[in-house]
């Protein structure tokens, strides 16, 4: 097999020091099997709407468990949607490219999850992608849901990286409000096509997919 000429790689001084992520929406689809707990796609978004709401209305953390029931019960969801999510929990399935996207950067930087989920919930999805994270921060143990700026804070300090040299793969456009406050200059893997929440500032690039993540972070320091 014939090798990339060394011309075409990234110095490793390109890339960010650290890379923090988005765990449920940017690298797992947690839509799909929301959407099966729920019955139907419908039904799905709707309840997963409710919860978005709940979760970044609320700031200081309240039980990740309590508000998916919350939300499902607000939606007119049956009472057994909350318990066939977490059932499935294990089976959330990662977007395509997401695997080969850490792979590619583990060599060059320290990468994190921070994620609007309890700390038992947040560990196991974590772990779904096979990589070994220098840090895993959830919105339990920081105290507060994104994009309340502690938790991506926590993340930083936990990996001794300033905001200035890490860059931050958002799955919902509500991560802007906090990656702006920190100073994490966003990459939005926009994959369902939502609208920027009103107020929000955009992000450095987005898209409906993870494939133009890579070279964006490969030239982070030459667009500093």
């Amino acid at each position: 097999m014939q090798q990339a000429p060394v011309a075409t790689l990234a110095p490793a001084s390109a890339y960010p020091r650290a890379v923090l992520f988005d765990l449920l929406t940017a690298l797992l689809d947690s839509w799909t099997v929301w959407n099966a707990a729920a019955g139907s796609e419908e039904k799905g978004r709707a309840w997963r709407a409710e919860y978005l709401r709940l979760t970044y209305g609320c700031g200081a953390y309240v039980p990740y468990e309590q508000l998916v029931k919350d939300a499902a019960r607000n939606t007119g969801m049956a009472g057994t949607a909350p318990d066939a999510l977490e059932a499935h929990w294990d089976e959330l399935p990662a977007w395509d490219g997401a695997r080969e996207l850490l792979q590619a950067l583990k060599p060059h930087c320290k990468l994190a999850v921070v994620t609007n989920c309890s700390q038992r919930l947040g560990h196991r999805a974590a772990a779904l992608l096979g990589i070994d994270w220098d840090v895993v921060v959830t919105s339990e143990e920081a105290g507060f849901y994104k994009p309340d700026p502690r938790p991506y804070r926590m993340a930083l300090d936990r990996l001794g990286v300033p905001a200035s040299e890490a860059a931050f793969v958002a799955g919902s456009g509500y991560d802007m409000f906090g990656t702006s406050a920190v100073g994490l200059r966003t990459f939005w893997h926009n994959r369902v096509g939502l609208a920027l929440p009103n107020g929000a500032p955009p992000p450095e690039q987005q898209a409906p997919t993870l494939a133009p993540a890579l070279p964006w972070l490969q030239s982070f320091a030459s667009i500093s």
